[in-house]
């Protein structure tokens, strides 16, 4: 007899009036305290300004946020969005999308480049991409616990049955639970945190940061890669999905798939 998992998680850890501390959150800022941690220490490595990484925190915390919030608006609810602008900035109810963030992120690395180190993109995103690895598996952690972007049902035992009726049922309803789900969640968390592995390992013991955009290149392939495979056992974000061949998280996928190519090229063909 089959054996799944029933995930009864609340999103919040706790309460301060109306407002929650959402494991979301949590699992955001955990991710990226990690990053500046292991960012700075990349910095003490190069023995490079202190106050270029400060700088490469507000920019990289301001492209991820607003990118990824404008991504999710613009990509999967334009109609609505444009519609009702004000929602745009009501970012406490959800909704960011992950291209968005990265569109957002070397938006804001062209900025940082050009009026803080006057060094390249690629030198910067060989050091950015490293820990983003750990940020985006934390994220996806935070999905899970918020019961939302699973896959389709499945007959494994590692399924999980996700709360569908969340709302009513942190208001008491009884809940109504989904068939046994493919914990995609989990699947892209996995994968992410080995691309982080890998770059990690490429940065601090193969010292790779000096062959331009080669960790970037990894990086974006690692990460691209197993987003498009893992997109097709995960249900539709958006019901006009439905009739697409391929859905918009595969198609936004594989421009930064090509992208990382590109990039791993340019960097073994530069001596």
């Amino acid at each position: 007899m089959l054996s799944f998992i029933t995930w009864t998680v609340d999103p919040a850890i706790f309460s301060f009036g109306s407002r929650e501390i959402r494991w979301y959150g949590l699992a955001f800022a955990v991710g990226f305290a990690i990053g500046y941690w292991i960012v700075a220490k990349m910095w003490k490595k190069e023995q490079l300004p202190e106050k270029w990484l400060d700088s490469l925190f507000i920019y990289t915390i301001l492209g991820t946020v607003i990118g990824a919030r404008l991504g999710h608006c613009l990509f999967y609810a334009p109609e609505y969005y444009l519609a009702n602008p004000l929602e745009i900035i009501k970012i406490w109810e959800g909704g960011l999308a992950s291209h968005g963030g990265t569109l957002g992120i070397i938006i804001g690395t062209y900025f940082y480049s050009k009026r803080v180190t006057h060094k390249s993109m690629m030198w910067t995103f060989d050091k950015l991409v490293v820990p983003t690895g750990l940020v985006a598996a934390m994220i996806r952690l935070g999905n899970l616990m918020n019961h939302e972007v699973y896959g389709h049902p499945t007959d494994q035992s590692w399924g999980f049955r996700f709360i569908e009726n969340l709302h009513a049922w942190r208001q008491g309803a009884e809940p109504i639970f989904s068939a046994p789900s493919h914990p995609t969640q989990l699947y892209e968390a996995g994968c992410y945190l080995i691309t982080f592995v890998i770059c990690l390992w490429l940065y601090f013991i193969k010292d790779a940061y000096k062959k331009e955009g080669l960790i970037f290149g990894i990086f974006m392939i690692g990460i691209f890669t197993s987003r498009f495979f893992i997109e097709f056992l995960k249900n539709d974000q958006e019901t006009f999905e439905a009739d697409m061949m391929l859905n918009m998280g595969q198609l936004l996928s594989i421009p930064f798939v090509i992208l990382g190519c590109w990039s791993i090229w340019r960097a073994l063909k530069t001596k």
